[in-house]
């Protein structure tokens, strides 16, 4: 049959990324126990496309994607993705997006009762021909923020809320990226108190208190996070941002920080 996708193009525009997106499939990402947790994955996979060709072929996507949704996944197997894509499209450059959520265990402050919570995550991988993958690893994360200021000016009681920071970070060539569940920790230490999806009396107690002596503006939550980023081994890249969902006002408090950090600083 005609292959209408192979043809030429004579209007002399290149296509930086064409392929599929909204893909949805189960995958299977590696856990920091040397495990997997299988997720349900939002993709989208690109790839460049030379200016003399009329069409990608959009089932090469799908048909690189099956077999890759049935092995744990982590930098390695995204690369070794990328680099099919490429000999298969035979594409310059290759882009693949997934979004999931991912779930780590927590144990509330005083009953030790075990629980499940949800963090959106998402991993990136772009790669050219020739060079390395640039791994990008992004995380959600929620936590309780209070206000110092009113703390500050209120007889008793501060306003608090729920927050939420999402960070994305890389790391130089050679360097391997922090794992999920350290990543969500080091950031989820920055805000007031952390969030619990179980919590008994005893702990709502401990919580409360814990927020009310650890007050933060979104400002201070921002920041507090860029150092703690900063301070990671081999970090060539991250972005940052954080918003407070208020709980008196009909606005969120907002903040947002990025940085390039070169190879050496660290």
């Amino acid at each position: 049959m005609e292959d209408v996708q192979s043809q030429c193009d004579v209007r002399g525009i290149a296509i930086q990324c064409v392929g599929v997106s909204d893909v949805h499939l189960p995958f299977l990402i590696k856990t920091k126990d040397g495990g997997f947790q299988q997720v349900l994955a939002r993709i989208r996979f690109t790839v460049a496309l030379p200016q003399e060709y009329k069409g990608t072929h959009m089932s090469r996507f799908l048909e690189i994607l099956m077999p890759w949704s049935e092995k744990p996944l982590a930098e390695h197997e995204m690369e070794a993705m990328l680099e099919e894509a490429l000999a298969r499209l035979s594409a310059q450059s290759a882009e693949v997006e997934l979004r999931f959520k991912y779930f780590i265990g927590k144990k509330a402050p005083v009953s030790r009762r075990e629980s499940l919570l949800d963090l959106g995550c998402t991993f990136r991988g772009k790669k050219r021909v020739g060079a390395p993958m640039e791994f990008t690893l992004g995380v959600d994360v929620p936590f309780t923020s209070l206000c110092p200021c009113s703390k500050a000016i209120s007889r008793y009681g501060a306003h608090n809320q729920r927050s939420i920071c999402r960070v994305a970070v890389r790391f130089h060539e050679g360097k391997p990226c922090i794992f999920i569940e350290d990543l969500a920790a080091l950031v989820e230490a920055q805000g007031s108190a952390p969030i619990y999806p179980l919590l008994k009396r005893e702990d709502e107690k401990f919580v409360t208190e814990h927020a009310y002596e650890n007050p933060k503006f979104v400002e201070d939550i921002l920041r507090d996070t860029v150092l703690a980023l900063r301070s990671l081994e081999g970090i060539s890249y991250f972005f940052v941002e954080c918003e407070n969902d208020e709980s008196i006002h009909n606005h969120n408090a907002f903040a947002a920080h990025e940085e390039t950090v070169p190879a050496g600083n660290r």
